[in-house]
């Protein structure tokens, strides 16, 4: 495995001295948001987790590597790269085996953490059940690995372009537990309301690192989804976001985009209509994750 896996010189220290680690994926950078903007982002994001008392690890797939943590010229290089692949599970050997420049996903991430025993993962918003699935068959490869991976993500919540109620049936069949962050409703990405209530909350970031203790102890294969709401300050209005959804996911449709380009179309597109609000939510709310998602790193570390 050494002969795949190689650590950046902050995240290698970081483990030798037993600090607390959190992982980031790249898609979000790569295929998230455009430049400058997600060097901008990631660059925030990382010095947040620092901040409080963690280290990050932003994960990519480089000339036939699994990079755990980034240094500043492989940044730059995700960011600015036209040819980056988005990978999933599926891609996963194929990019390792053909040195691509490949940008990891919410599946191939969790992946790379468990393998580099990184349990905390931040991110955006996880895949989930797209609408018309039932027709289709599109749904994320990230809740198949979240039935399987013992990784813990703190999101806000799935992407509000899916199928949230659908999502959540499918989570709760692979039994992956589902906890909100003071809140004991799903949070819908760009708004904090979806109207989906959760069995599952939790009040302070120690509770949250006591129950994934206690859930390795027990052996409990799979992982853990924190849904943490985007801030009140930064959401936008349920029925304004819900219209532009609407819009993209029809303009989708008649352009025939579906699988896994659908979700950046679908970004790309709400960017667009929002006149950029959207992106400056995205951006707050992948923070705020930072920041949570630190502060139970550092917790768990403790226990």
């Amino acid at each position: 495995m050494k002969q795949y896996i190689e650590f950046s010189k902050e995240v290698a220290q970081a483990k030798a001295d037993k600090k607390p680690i959190v992982a980031l994926e790249s898609t979000i950078i790569s295929h998230g948001m455009p430049y400058p903007q997600n060097v901008q982002m990631a660059t925030a994001v990382e010095n947040i987790i620092r901040d409080y008392g963690a280290i990050p690890a932003t994960i990519a797939l480089i000339d036939g590597k699994i990079k755990i943590g980034l240094e500043n010229d492989e940044l730059e290089l995700l960011a600015k790269s036209d040819n980056v692949a988005k990978v999933s599970r599926r891609d996963f050997a194929e990019v390792i085996a053909t040195k691509q420049i490949g940008a990891t996903t919410v599946a191939s991430t969790m992946m790379s953490a468990e393998l580099a025993e990184i349990q905390f993962f931040v991110t955006g918003g996880i895949g989930g059940v797209h609408k018309g699935a039932e027709n289709t068959m599109d749904i994320s490869a990230d809740l198949e690995e979240l039935g399987k991976t013992n990784v813990t993500v703190i999101c806000a919540g799935a992407k509000s372009i899916l199928d949230l109620p659908k999502t959540m049936e499918y989570l709760e069949t692979k039994g992956v537990p589902v906890i909100g962050y003071q809140t004991d409703e799903l949070p819908a990405f760009f708004t904090r309301q979806s109207g989906i209530k959760l069995n599952s909350f939790s009040e302070t970031p120690y509770n949250i690192a006591h129950i994934c203790k206690v859930k390795n102890d027990l052996n409990i294969e799979g992982g853990v989804v924190i849904a943490n709401p985007v801030p009140k300050e930064h959401e936008l209005p349920k029925s304004y976001i819900d219209g532009i959804i609407e819009e993209a996911v029809k303009e989708a449709e008649t352009q025939g985009i579906s699988g896994k380009d659908s979700t950046p179309f679908l970004l790309g597109k709400i960017v667009e209509k929002s006149e950029g609000k959207s992106l400056n939510t995205n951006i707050k709310l992948v923070e705020n994750n930072a920041v949570l998602g630190a502060k139970i790193a550092v917790a768990f570390n403790k226990l």
